[in-house]
């Protein structure tokens, strides 16, 4: 694979921050070859016409996100759009389905269009349309094909659906469609902006479509399978959604927590019936197994249940385990890195100073500077790997082994890495009472 020098400063761009890059990871990806293999089975899966739901499991530093962003690549490769949602403090509610249909809309993405890509797949979608009916009508007048194309549309939309569409979603389609003929391209983009679940469109452009309000919780998943179907119509193989930090939702107060989980549970249980669209989901293991979480909602825990064997889990149940990264794996990553970084300033002292006798050492002083959790080192050591690299680079007075004079120093730790330290595991607040969680009345 050859990246772009764009996506090669990209990648150090986000790690000199602490932050997982968002393309070029499988240029130093290492050790997750299973994992992907599943990933990629599964999106086999949901291309043939199925829809599904995969959880990544692992704790603090075992790379979820790392994989979810590969797995966001791995879809774009094979044609897939994209959306990857991370969720924030109650920001994101999983019973408050309008919510989560404005998070992924907005987030949508292809290899043409990285965000905000509804627009340019709409009008791909439509213009599909128009190419089969110049093929069907030959030639006619302009008002005429257009009264075709509406109909069109129509029709299209309630095949895709199974006839679930909503009237509103297929009647904004259709005036966007109207809008744009018209050069109106000011009212279609707040159509657009409403279709995408926005609060901020102006009633005289809602209007012109017929619709009054906002798009709201009990219709958003309805929308969603829309979505999906003009998705797959534009040429695409299907909607890949991850949602990114689900035990975010163990932060939330017990009654939004409770209902987002069963917000989860309902997504879960309906997933097969949105043809080619997988969610992806990414949480810690006391996400899953606290009564305040997965476990608290037998319904839910019994669906996505995690098993292990004498040690041994299979990569099929619907929790995908990831293993924590070990030294061997972080050195060969610091290989990776090493050949991408040089050609720069001074690519002579980085490949003299920047030895595999540098890099054993580095792993081995990070790690020891975490105590020993290697699992929460990949973040610290890619940090420190590219910011002494640079050093290298730019001051060529620099020696790297002089770095392990004093012992490696922290430079920050986030609230979850000190708790794993400090070994408290839980990151849950005390409860009174049972904590275990009820269905609620189905929205969708």
């Amino acid at each position: 694979m050859i990246l772009s020098n764009k996506d090669i400063k990209h990648i150090f761009e986000k790690l000199r921050v602490g932050l997982v890059p968002e393309r070029g990871l499988d240029s130093y990806v290492v050790g997750n070859e299973r994992e992907l293999a599943e990933i990629g089975r599964q999106l086999e899966f949901v291309q043939g016409g199925e829809g599904n739901v995969k959880f990544l499991r692992g704790g603090y530093g075992c790379g979820k996100t790392f994989m979810a962003r590969l797995a966001v690549i791995e879809a774009q490769k094979r044609g897939f759009a994209t959306s990857f949602v991370v969720v924030s403090d109650n920001d994101l509610k999983f019973h408050r389905f309008d919510d989560v249909y404005r998070k992924v809309v907005a987030e949508l993405g292809t290899s043409a269009c990285p965000r905000g890509a509804l627009g340019d797949i709409l009008d791909r979608w439509i213009g599909n349309v128009e190419a089969a009916l110049e093929d069907t009508l030959g030639e006619v007048d302009d008002a005429t094909f257009d009264k075709a194309v509406l109909a069109k549309i129509e029709e299209n939309l309630a095949s895709m659906t199974g006839n679930q569409a909503p009237a509103d979603f297929i009647r904004v389609i259709q005036k966007v469609f109207e809008l744009k003929q018209a050069g109106q391209l000011s009212e279609a983009a707040g159509l657009l902006s409403w279709l995408s679940g926005s609060g901020n469109v102006a009633a005289s452009v809602k209007k012109l479509a017929g619709i009054r309000g906002e798009l709201g919780s009990r219709v958003a998943m309805d929308y969603l399978r829309g979505i999906v179907g003009i998705i797959h119509a534009a040429g695409y193989q299907g909607l890949l959604i991850v949602i990114d930090e689900a035990e975010t939702i163990l932060r939330m107060r017990k009654d939004s927590r409770h209902k987002s989980l069963n917000g989860l549970r309902q997504i879960c249980d309906g997933a097969g019936g949105y043809p080619r669209l997988l969610w992806l989901f990414t949480g810690t293991p006391d996400f899953f197994e606290s009564r305040h979480g997965v476990a608290g909602l037998p319904p839910l825990y019994d669906r996505i249940r995690f098993q292990e064997r004498g040690g041994f889990a299979s990569v099929t149940q619907p929790q995908l385990n990831l293993r924590p990264f070990d030294q061997d794996r972080l050195r060969k990553a610091a290989h990776k890195l090493r050949a991408l970084y040089v050609g720069r300033e001074h690519p002579e002292l980085v490949e003299l100073k920047i030895t595999d006798e540098f890099i054993d050492k580095l792993v081995k002083s990070v790690s020891k500077g975490l105590k020993g959790h290697v699992g929460l080192v990949p973040r610290h050591f890619m940090r420190e790997f590219v910011d002494i690299m640079d050093l290298v680079d730019q001051e060529p007075g620099f020696d790297p082994m002089k770095q392990f004079e004093k012992p490696y120093q922290v430079r920050e730790l986030d609230d979850a890495e000190k708790a794993v330290i400090a070994r408290g595991d839980s990151m849950l607040d005390a409860d009174d009472g049972d904590d275990e969680l009820v269905p609620e009345e189905e929205v969708w």
